[in-house]
């Protein structure tokens, strides 16, 4: 698809994109969610929605900082990897060459690209990592390598993936001790600022304190109460989890680790970091994979690297297709977030546009308002001027009738994967149809619509059972509930 096909149909689906985010976030009753969708240089979605506090009432915007915590590993990569193009540093120089206080320890021979990739083997977190729910200070520099020193290593290193924040903290000590600045100075002259990011940092900063989201609480039940969660300083953590920014400046750093933006790393350098490190199974089972400072995967048919970070009151997850330039960025403020799901849905609403446009595209058209022909070389009707878009709700649940990329989409908004709920309206003898597919559902027949005298639409046959707009649907719940209630 051109680059101007693809920036069209994501401009016609962004404020879908918006609404469909907006309801995962109210259904799971998450406080606040930032989510920002851009390519090549373009914002398509700057969405803040719900609260950045919820004991204060306070709304979130654009703006609220969010700790990101383990998307510092990616800025630490970054990090380490200028080191390497300066020739100050090399992938396989051993940790002790940099630490000297690690001599003579079994890490000491453990090398930058085995930290890099989560194969050193060393312990995740300490043998204590209640730091993860404040019951302590998060590690100095000093706890650190006490910490590697005594206890580091788990297992040989290359024997397994094993993820380790411990680990990490160590690259931040490494890149320290190569700079001779502290790891902070680094990242502001390297990352920071020729990016021009100014809600962008390594740790928690007092001076910006009124700017943070707070952190809320999980919940176990439904019925349970949501807490506000303090911020605190990860120390010398900070190269595994500290740094916070929000969405939108996450689209900028995202940019630049898509191919031929040489902003702060060459390509050879994305390369490495993007290049499969690990594959991560266990009984047969495919749990994820790794590159070099990165997590790396693939969602539908689009390759996508990214990271994804849980701190205390805050999950979020950044994906970014490194060919096709798209980044796309979920902030939410609770320890129960759903942030991995938006991001992964609103990915699959995209990749059903862009498929769809590809299909009504495929005479050479170029428009959803022409008529073009489908992947199996039948025709495309234009969607009827009268098509009933929106959101409608029957006893059994929601569906959402929307454009995408010229075909008429059918969502279920409360599921986590919408490509794989996806139904589609098509017209067929001038009348709007269910698609003529094999199916469980009520495939090839005719959708049913009831207007008003002005046109509007009253109510829909989805399914064979009739919907109304969310709203007349609570209506008619509450009268008949009051109804039953009277009998």
């Amino acid at each position: 698809m051109t680059d101007d096909r693809t920036a069209q149909t994501l401009r016609s689906i962004a404020p879908y994109l918006a609404d469909w985010a907006s309801f995962q976030a109210a259904y799971h009753g998450i406080p606040g969610l930032q989510l920002a969708v851009g390519r090549r240089g373009e914002v398509f979605v700057d969405l803040a929605w719900g609260k950045a506090n919820l004991e204060t009432g306070e709304d979130l915007t654009s703006d609220h900082l969010f700790r990101i915590a383990s998307h510092s590993k990616t800025f630490t990569g970054v990090l380490i990897m200028q080191l390497v193009e300066r020739g100050e540093l090399r992938l396989d120089d051993a940790v002790g060459d940099h630490v000297p206080e690690l001599d003579g320890s079994v890490a000491a021979d453990v090398t930058v690209r085995e930290l890099l990739g989560h194969q050193a083997g060393i312990i995740r977190d300490s043998s204590d990592g209640d730091f993860w729910q404040h019951h302590k200070p998060f590690l100095d520099r000093d706890e650190i390598l006490e910490c590697v020193r005594t206890e580091g290593i788990v297992f040989e290193p290359n024997e397994h993936f094993k993820y380790t924040n411990i680990g990490y903290s160590l690259l931040g000590v490494i890149i320290e001790q190569v700079t001779g600045k502290t790891y902070d100075e680094v990242a502001r002259t390297a990352v920071i600022e020729p990016l021009g990011l100014t809600r962008t940092g390594t740790e928690l900063d007092p001076a910006r304190a009124a700017e943070y989201a707070a952190g809320h609480t999980g919940r176990i039940t439904h019925e349970d109460a949501r807490h506000v969660v303090p911020h605190v300083d990860t120390r010398a953590m900070a190269a595994a989890t500290g740094w916070y920014s929000t969405a939108l400046e996450m689209l900028r750093y995202g940019a630049t680790h898509v191919f031929g933006d040489t902003t702060l790393i060459s390509d050879a350098s994305k390369r490495i970091m993007q290049r499969e490190e690990s594959r991560v199974v266990v009984r047969g089972k495919e749990l994820g994979r790794y590159g070099v400072g990165m997590g790396i995967g693939k969602i539908g048919d689009r390759e996508v690297v990214g990271h994804s970070g849980g701190y205390p009151g805050h999950i979020t997850r950044t994906y970014i297709d490194p060919v096709d330039g798209l980044v796309v960025s979920s902030l939410t403020n609770s320890v129960d977030g759903k942030a991995e799901q938006i991001a992964v849905g609103v990915l699959q609403l995209i990749d059903l546009a862009l498929a769809a446009a590809e299909e009504v595209a495929a005479s050479g058209s170029g428009s959803g308002v022409d008529a073009g022909k489908g992947a199996d070389g039948d025709p495309v009707p234009p969607i009827p001027a009268d098509a009933p878009f929106g959101r409608f709700a029957n006893l059994w649940g929601v569906s959402d009738v929307v454009d995408l990329g010229g075909i008429v989409h059918v969502i279920n908004p409360r599921a986590a994967e919408p490509a794989e709920v996806a139904q589609r309206f098509v017209v067929s003898d001038g009348r709007l149809v269910h698609e003529s597919v094999p199916g469980f559902g009520t495939v090839g027949e005719p959708v049913q619509v009831e207007r008003d005298a002005d046109g509007a639409v009253v109510s829909a046959r989805i399914g064979a059972l009739t919907s109304w707009p969310v709203e007349e649907f609570r209506a008619r719940a509450a009268e008949a509930v009051l109804s039953r209630r009277a009998m």
